[in-house]
């Protein structure tokens, strides 16, 4: 596979909420970087990583709308969604649609890095309103 397919494939498994699939396009010391600058690395920190998030936002998704290909690296502009949930019923209120960007480098087929750019406000904004709602029921 090429740079490219690899990174199609890696937002494809993003898409379908696979784990497995995302760990299997990871290298081993594969680098997680978030909008914060907040940095996990290796595959398996990563399984959890990605389980935890889907828990939270189990319909979350990616688009890619533009992909820039040098080498290696990919820079990829788009959207990302979904909706938060704190364990129960998914609520149209929760859906957030942010735009984003991503940035990857692939080596010997696998995703060593994944970069995300996001203004993550909206969602944060929405765990806290959750919250507060969630204080007031107690």
């Amino acid at each position: 596979m090429n740079t490219v397919d690899v990174i199609n494939a890696f937002v494809d498994k993003i898409n379908q909420r696979d784990v497995d699939g995302l760990c299997d396009l990871m290298s081993d010391d594969h680098i997680f970087i978030d909008a914060m600058d907040t940095r996990k690395q290796g595959k398996e920190k990563m399984r959890e990583g990605w389980k935890g998030y889907y828990s939270m936002v189990p319909d979350y998704w990616i688009k890619v709308e533009k992909m820039y290909c040098d080498g290696e690296s990919v820079a990829a502009v788009g959207r990302a969604g979904g909706t938060y949930s704190s364990g129960g019923p998914l609520k149209l209120e929760n859906r957030w649609d942010i735009p984003a960007a991503w940035y990857g480098i692939v080596r010997n087929d696998k995703v060593v890095e994944w970069r995300v750019f996001a203004d993550n406000e909206p969602i944060r904004q929405i765990i806290e309103r959750e919250h507060e709602e969630e204080e007031k029921e107690v």
